[in-house]
């Protein structure tokens, strides 16, 4: 557990359950997408959707799905929500909004 999840021993651990729970449906929800965005670049034509689009929509999935492996990577390891660059705590709310992140919004801004 990190120390961005604030609280007691048992409130982090159900924090840390309510994340993996989130990006674990974020994975196979993405994952449900990238497969239907390949059935349809290999239709015919492409069931009526343009070429580049769907190239778009699936690298912007491949790259979610990315992310949130990522971050299901970072919580086997134990270094889940820390920011990459300053090594300080993530935000509670910040991790519920977007459970992948991985700096906080002080380095971010600076990026």
């Amino acid at each position: 557990m990190t120390a961005a999840l604030h609280g007691t021993a048992r409130s982090s651990a159900e924090h840390m359950e309510l994340l993996r729970g989130m990006l674990e449906e974020q994975f196979a929800v993405h994952t449900a997408r990238l497969t239907q965005l390949t059935v349809y670049a290999r239709r015919p034509r492409h069931a009526g959707h343009d070429p580049r689009t769907l190239d778009a929509l699936t690298a912007s999935v491949r790259q979610q799905i990315a992310e949130t492996a990522q971050a299901l990577r970072r919580m086997s390891e134990g270094t889940y929500g820390l920011c990459a660059d300053c090594h300080r705590p993530l935000p509670l709310g910040r991790l519920r909004a977007i459970p992948h992140a991985t700096h906080c919004t002080r380095c971010e801004r600076r990026r």
